[in-house]
């Protein structure tokens, strides 16, 4: 009970916090749930992709296989499958009528992904513990991080449709960017590159804050 606690925390944590950040109009809570079960569902099909992806990475040098690792088995294809997601579940929905709220459902859609790999490795791990403490202050924070940056861009693709085209492939390009070196520097298990990690995590949350800071301040139905 107490590791199924210590992996649905940081969920928790970090949901509310993005539902009363959205303060100009609330997310229907139905809609929010489905995100998180969208998100949940997407571990089926990249586990699949992975499987068939696994194979190429095969005599590779460690670092190359770290990268590979990072880039491809990781960033690609979990950032690829949560933005489908997203696609599939808001873009053409009567809720999603202001930009911020890209950024909520970018963001409860990481969250429920981040919750089912949560539990297969807190579960999975002898020493659950210790895995539940180190991913909720990492891994969990991360895939939120980065559901704000696909949901600040996706929600340009939908409200400037001049920059459509542009703003999905970033919404695509971006997060799939800051996820693979946010992984590959971890799994490098490089001294030197290590060294990189901590601003740039910390850079990382700057990052998010400061388009959730845009999106909010230009809603629609912000109240001046």
């Amino acid at each position: 009970m107490n590791l199924l606690l210590l992996s649905l925390a940081p969920i928790l944590i970090i949901g509310f916090y993005i539902y009363f950040r959205d303060k100009w109009e609330k997310e229907p809570i139905k809609l929010l749930l489905l995100s998180l079960l969208f998100g949940g569902l997407t571990v089926i099909p990249i586990l699949i992709v992975d499987a068939l992806l696994e194979p190429l990475g095969e005599g590779l040098t460690e670092l190359s296989k770290a990268a590979f690792d990072a880039f491809v088995t990781a960033a690609l294809t979990e950032e690829a499958f949560k933005l489908l997601a997203l696609f599939i579940l808001i873009w053409k929905s009567k809720e999603f009528n202001e930009k911020f709220d890209g950024i909520v459902y970018g963001v409860f859609i990481s969250l429920g992904f981040a919750m089912v790999e949560n539990l297969l490795y807190v579960f999975g791990d002898e020493d659950g513990l210790s895995v539940g403490i180190l991913r909720a202050v990492t891994a969990v924070p991360a895939h939120a991080l980065f559901g704000v940056v696909m949901g600040y861009h996706f929600a340009l693709a939908k409200f400037e449709p001049t920059k459509r085209g542009m703003e999905i492939a970033l919404a695509f390009l971006v997060p799939f960017l800051l996820h693979g070196f946010y992984d590959f520097w971890l799994m490098s298990e490089n001294g030197y590159l290590l060294l990189l990690f901590i601003p740039y995590v910390i850079g990382l949350w700057f990052f998010g804050f400061r388009r959730m800071k845009a999106h909010s301040q230009d809603s629609v139905f912000r109240k001046e």
